[in-house]
């Protein structure tokens, strides 16, 4: 893996793909610069060890050009988070971004317009991966956000540089992150999967079984499981016609010598309200028009006693409707049994968008080892696919 560490890059216009694809407020206002954020260590390395910066990313999904997607936005809070001067170019190819380019001092930085405005990026066109490479002498890819899609900016770009090709920090730091989990994690290895639907974390699950020692399955995901056994899950979220897929993979993991741990218990409401009545019942005993939203105390206690004995730790997906405080208490407890877990000397990998926003809200990003920033990337790395923009780099 060749990282930009130990490079020399004096007098280099270096191209950086970074994921600033932030949220926006109304005013075009940056309301999230975690983001960006995360890309700083690698550009003041750069930029400290003499290199112009070029900086590339999307934001949004526009259809052509559109002024409301514009990066020219984010550029006080990019100038803000990195202390310094960031100029900007209207086009993102050609001889205007290529001359904007040049009137930039090494040492400083430039973020060229949104790379979607034009179609070819997401197409991973090979003229416009090489129109974007003629604006530097060499790459860095640092968004491990977009780093499974082969995009033009991504992947295809990566050839154009053979021998200057190089892993931002972050994205050194994610491909790290995962392989300590899926390859080098100190046993037991701990996977706690959550979300909405077994559909959607299928693979994921398979992927893991061959990897892991204990698997704490929570969210909605569990009703489906509930279900396939036999129990009552009342109106839960629950895909019926997933019963055979959920039993042969529990007994795949009991082959492969797999502990599985569902909820015993289970917070349930008679609507889907934060403010709704509420009671704890056993998970297999749902009465009809109740949902369970959350796990119970007994549940979350048992939870805490497998996280406790584990000694590498992948958190992906909460355990219930966090977005309300009245079935935040499995994710927050989760959090706080994972936090004191990791103080004490385990690794833990927080990813996967939902799992990220809860550690941010309820004050755990510290106490975590790594924190992912990819959503979809995080994902398809668990689930053992090689990502196009990392395949990229190391060809």
């Amino acid at each position: 893996m060749q990282s930009i560490e130990n490079q020399s890059f004096e007098g280099k216009t270096v191209i950086v793909r970074v994921d600033f694809n932030v949220p926006l407020n109304e005013k075009f206002e940056v309301t999230d610069a975690t983001r960006i954020h995360a890309a700083k260590p690698t550009i003041d390395m750069l930029t400290a060890a003499g290199a112009k910066c070029v900086l590339l990313s999307h934001l949004g999904r526009p259809k052509g050009i559109d002024p409301d997607l514009s990066l020219q936005h984010i550029i006080p809070s990019v100038g803000d988070i990195l202390g310094k001067e960031v100029q900007f170019s209207s086009e993102t190819i050609g001889n205007q971004a290529i001359e904007a380019i040049s009137s930039v001092p090494y040492g400083g930085v430039i973020l060229m317009e949104n790379l979607r405005f034009h179609a070819e990026e997401t197409k991973g066109d090979p003229a416009f991966a090489q129109a974007l490479a003629d604006l530097g002498d060499a790459y860095v890819n640092d968004a491990f956000g977009t780093a499974h899609r082969a995009h033009a900016s991504t992947a295809i770009i990566a050839n154009h540089f053979p021998k200057a090709k190089y892993f931002g920090l972050l994205l050194k730091g994610e491909v790290q992150a995962i392989k300590q989990v899926m390859e080098t994690g100190q046993k037991p290895v701990l996977a706690i999967i959550g979300g909405a639907k077994v559909s959607s974390k299928l693979t994921i699950l398979e992927s893991l079984l061959d990897k892991i020692d204990d698997l704490i399955i929570g969210g909605g995901m569990v009703y489906t499981f509930i279900h396939a056994q036999g129990g009552s899950v009342g109106t839960s979220i629950c895909e019926p016609d997933l019963k055979e897929t959920a039993l042969a993979l529990l007994e795949k993991a009991k082959a492969k010598g797999v502990r599985v741990h569902l909820p015993t218990d289970v917070r349930i409401s008679d609507a889907f309200d934060n403010n709704a009545t509420t009671k704890i019942v056993p998970v297999d005993a749902i009465p009809d028009e109740w949902m369970a939203l959350d796990c119970g105390p007994d549940s979350l206690k048992h939870f805490g006693e497998v996280v406790h004995q584990a000694k590498t730790i992948l958190w992906n997906g909460p355990l219930g409707v966090f977005e309300m405080e009245t079935f935040a208490k499995g994710t927050i407890g989760l959090g706080e049994h994972i936090a004191s877990s990791t103080g004490q000397g385990a690794y833990s990998l927080v990813g996967g968008g939902d799992s990220v926003a809860a550690v941010k809200q309820f004050g755990f990003e510290e106490q975590m080892s790594y924190v992912s920033t990819g959503g979809g990337a995080m994902l398809e790395s668990l689930e053992g696919k090689q990502l196009p923009g990392i395949a990229a780099l190391l060809s």
